[in-house]
């Protein structure tokens, strides 16, 4: 029985990471060893798991099918560990995460520093992206995201409040000057990011929507460098209030128009499924909400 779990857990993680190679380094073991149990657990099923070439491997339909055997199996192993983990009071293993890059950098680092005092046992593989992170593709425990939440069949847990503020560099607005209403952004040099940037730019003042259409004098496609622009003092942006709160704080930029609100998501932690949610994820969850919680100081008005 030993053996047959893992060998599930084996063909999951070859499936997971993409390779044997890989699968090999994650678990400690050679790669002939993985090599050597993936052909015998095929030879004991009597179908082919998995199309390997020297430079790919794709999964078979046999093999599509086992892997959903296996990790239905398998979350049931980690549910029955949550609960011993849970009576022994000890949380341990890899907790996967995903989070943005600048969120990660900026607020995530120092927390997984201080859960880890906590929680000595577990061991941390973080990947900061921007780009959308398929979650059980890439064996992701828990994900850290901002914004709409399209796949249904994630569970999302709201982390912390969240909303965009329009910012510029104190520098630029000494030159330029400082806007004194939405139609005024129309004179100013205004910094767009994202993967479809647009100048129609939406506020909410006294539960009234203003729109305005600013000019696109910076387009960029990534939110950090939009950040950098503006501490530089290339114009006026619009960042969340994680992004650049510290920076206000300090004086390295300064808020712009800040009686009108920008309505923006909340953060939430993602994670595949709650029923088999590991012990290490739900504890860090609850970690991370309390203590983002806990440092909110920016109110909405």
């Amino acid at each position: 029985m030993i053996d047959q779990t893992l060998d599930l857990t084996l063909f999951d993680r070859v499936v997971v990471t993409g390779s044997m190679s890989a699968a090999a380094r994650e678990l400690g073991l050679s790669l002939a060893v993985v090599s050597k149990r993936l052909g015998l657990l095929e030879q004991r099923l009597g179908v082919r798991l998995l199309n390997r070439t020297t430079r790919k491997q794709a999964l078979t339909e046999e093999g599509q099918v086992f892997h959903g055997c296996c990790q239905r199996i398998l979350a049931e192993i980690a549910e029955a560990e949550r609960l011993m983990t849970r009576q022994a009071g000890t949380v341990g293993g890899v907790l996967r995460i995903s989070a943005p890059r600048a969120f990660g950098r900026r607020h995530l680092t120092p927390l997984l520093v201080a859960f880890r005092e906590w929680h000595p046992d577990v061991k941390v593989h973080l990947s900061l992206s921007d780009q959308w992170v398929d979650l059980v593709a890439h064996g992701i425990d828990v994900a850290i995201r901002v914004g709409t939440l399209p796949d249904s069949s994630l569970v999302a847990q709201e982390l912390a409040p969240n909303y965009r503020v329009l910012v510029a560099s104190p520098a630029y607005l000494q030159q330029r000057g400082t806007p004194r209403d939405v139609g005024d952004l129309r004179q100013h040099d205004c910094i767009l990011f994202g993967n479809s940037p647009h100048g129609d730019w939406r506020f909410v003042s006294q539960s009234e929507t203003l729109r305005v259409q600013v000019p696109d004098t910076y387009v960029v496609d990534d939110g950090d460098t939009a950040h950098e622009l503006a501490l530089h003092g290339a114009g006026i942006t619009q960042k969340s209030i994680w992004d650049v709160g510290d920076d206000i704080q300090a004086g390295r930029l300064a808020r712009v128009l800040p009686s009108l609100r920008i309505l923006a998501a909340p953060l939430h932690a993602v994670y595949p499924h709650s029923r088999h949610i590991a012990p290490r994820t739900r504890v860090f969850v609850d970690f991370l909400r309390d203590r983002l919680r806990a440092t909110w100081r920016w109110p909405q008005d």
